[in-house]
């Protein structure tokens, strides 16, 4: 009776000392979770980051990027008007012209922007804007004296940001800004302007009905060669940046798996019977992976400089590790029933090697080695920044200069699609190599 009461006792304590521990790790976790998250709040600043957040820089930029802005500029010191699709020199309307809601003037330049809005530019750098339902603001800047602006009301709205020597106003209709050297007012239209064809083309502004017109009648290759080389959007390089991002990827992902392939034998017990050969393999494998590949990409590049090259073997670097280390363990777990069965019948090693474990494998290896060409597809956009090629480069130099947000939302709409091709080609030439199905569903 003693030992089973004993036993009990034991049992029960064991039970507690169980649901205990259950219990601290139930708590435990959510609450280092819970500092953690405490921890960032505060280290990240998250609150300040809340503030510092601007509803209209935010209301712009995604303006910005669905849209285009004419800019219809005064250079207070020469007097000179000019129009201008983004601001560019490529969207520039030639000297004496302007859009058909702009009306240039010898004494004057009115500019009306919709809903009665008017700007109107006139002599000596004057500079009104008549807004309905707040009145008639105006400027007169010099440079001695700044931007003297003079508002209906004493208070200045939110929408007015006024000072010494500058005045923006944003309005609904549009934006004016009024500096001591230049008066310029911006408009905003639905599309992206241009992206056929620039104002110096003879089809600029023609309807699709009246270019295919046109392009039956004869003027295919005029058209095309208008579109394929314009000047503002650079279809022909945008397409070379896509190819070579595909390109690198494409270079990374297969050299990659043509050195990774017999370096993953060596790595592999059941092929190297040398242990320190394994060990030496696969630390090799580890340093290549455990670097990521910007890291790559920016040794080589101070190596051997930017170009598309150096991104593809930055990629081809750090796949070799990943490559090496996936490779080995499928060649560690091939049957070998079917490597002795073809070896009984007196095949050599390599003989061994090519129908007796490749076949087993090659579903395996295939299956990871196109799920990496859609994953670097990506990546590659990411070095092309770096390494100086690809659409990546194009996206960051888009970024940096912050002139064409539409710019950048067409690069973005480009990687997304190149990204859905080479998951869709991926997706088709596996079904298509490891089950042999040619449907393509």
């Amino acid at each position: 009776m003693s030992i089973a009461a004993n036993e009990s006792d034991f049992l029960k304590l064991q039970a507690d000392r169980h649901f205990s521990r259950k219990k601290l790790v139930s708590f435990g976790f959510p609450t280092l979770a819970l500092v953690y998250l405490t921890y960032i709040f505060i280290s990240f600043d998250i609150l300040g980051l809340a503030q510092r957040f601007e509803v209209d820089n935010a209301r712009a930029l995604v303006a910005d990027s669905y849209s285009y802005k004419t800019h219809i500029a005064r250079d207070n010191r020469t007097g000179d008007v000019t129009a201008a699709i983004e601001g560019e020199r490529k969207g520039t309307y030639a000297p004496g012209t302007a859009p058909e809601w702009v009306t240039l003037g010898a004494a004057e330049t009115v500019i009306y922007l919709g809903d009665g809005h008017v700007v109107t530019f006139g002599a000596e750098n004057f500079v009104s804007y008549d807004i309905p339902g707040y009145g008639l603001i105006t400027a007169q800047p010099s440079r001695a004296k700044g931007v003297q602006a003079v508002l209906p009301t004493d208070d200045v709205p939110a929408w007015i940001n006024l000072s010494k020597n500058r005045m923006a106003i944003t309005s609904e209709a549009g934006r004016l800004t009024v500096t001591r050297n230049r008066t310029e007012v911006f408009r905003y239209f639905m599309g992206w302007e241009l992206f056929f064809f620039t104002l110096d083309s003879p089809y600029h502004g023609l309807g699709f009905g009246e270019v295919m017109a046109r392009a039956l009648g004869g003027e295919h290759a005029e058209i095309w060669q208008d579109f394929w080389t314009n000047k503002m959007w650079r279809h022909q390089d945008v397409a070379w940046a896509i190819f070579e991002t595909i390109l690198m990827a494409f270079l990374g992902t297969m050299g990659a798996a043509i050195v990774a392939l017999p370096l993953a034998y060596m790595a592999a017990k059941n092929f190297t019977p040398f242990d320190l050969v394994r060990q030496v393999t696969r630390r090799f494998f580890d340093f290549f992976r455990g670097v990521d590949a910007l890291i790559w990409t920016i040794i080589l590049s101070r190596a051997f400089g930017p170009g598309p090259l150096t991104g593809a073997l930055a990629i081809l670097i750090t796949d070799t590790g990943s490559f090496g280390k996936m490779f080995s363990e499928a060649l560690e777990n091939v049957d070998q029933k079917q490597i002795e069965g073809i070896q009984s019948t007196g095949a050599k090693p390599m003989q061994r090697y090519r129908f007796g474990v490749i076949p087993q494998v090659t579903p395996v290896l295939l299956s990871q080695i196109l799920y990496y060409l859609e994953s670097n597809t990506r990546s590659a956009t990411i070095i092309g920044a770096i390494t100086g090629g690809g659409i990546g480069l194009m996206l960051t130099q888009a970024i940096i200069t912050q002139k064409d947000w539409e710019e950048v939302a067409y690069y973005i709409v480009l990687i997304i699609l190149m990204v859905m091709a080479m998951d869709w080609f991926s997706g088709w030439l596996r079904r298509k190599l490891i089950s042999g199905d040619e449907s393509g569903r």
